[in-house]
């Protein structure tokens, strides 16, 4: 598997570009909280999945649903899934996840 990265300054950015590639009326999106990073893999090959864009940010974030606000850019913790005209993501953190575990293993080896 190879993975490709994209990293962004703040968790909001993160949210931002997951919003921005979703596709059309996908208003629930997982993102996971691992090992310092909160991301998601992307595949760029959908049919493959050979290929995973790596969307991260340095940080953490707890477990659970938050709705972001793209005007605002801002995002809260919430229960359900309560506006059309927000964009909601489940928060998951891991108890291990090779796939996870292999594509930061490639982003910090490819730092140093």
């Amino acid at each position: 598997m190879k993975f490709e990265f994209e990293q962004f300054s703040t968790i909001e950015d993160v949210f931002l570009y997951l919003v921005s590639v979703a596709p059309y009326m996908k208003q629930l999106l997982p993102v996971s909280s691992y090992k310092g990073y909160v991301f998601s893999l992307v595949p760029l090959s959908p049919l493959s999945g050979e290929v995973l864009t790596m969307v991260y940010t340095k940080g953490s974030i707890d477990a659970g649903m938050v709705e972001f606000d793209i005007s605002t850019k801002k995002y809260k913790s919430v229960t359900s899934v309560e506006r059309a005209d927000k964009n909601y993501f489940i928060i998951l953190i891991p108890k291990s996840t090779s796939i996870s575990d292999s594509a930061i293993e490639q982003l910090e080896s490819s730092k140093t």
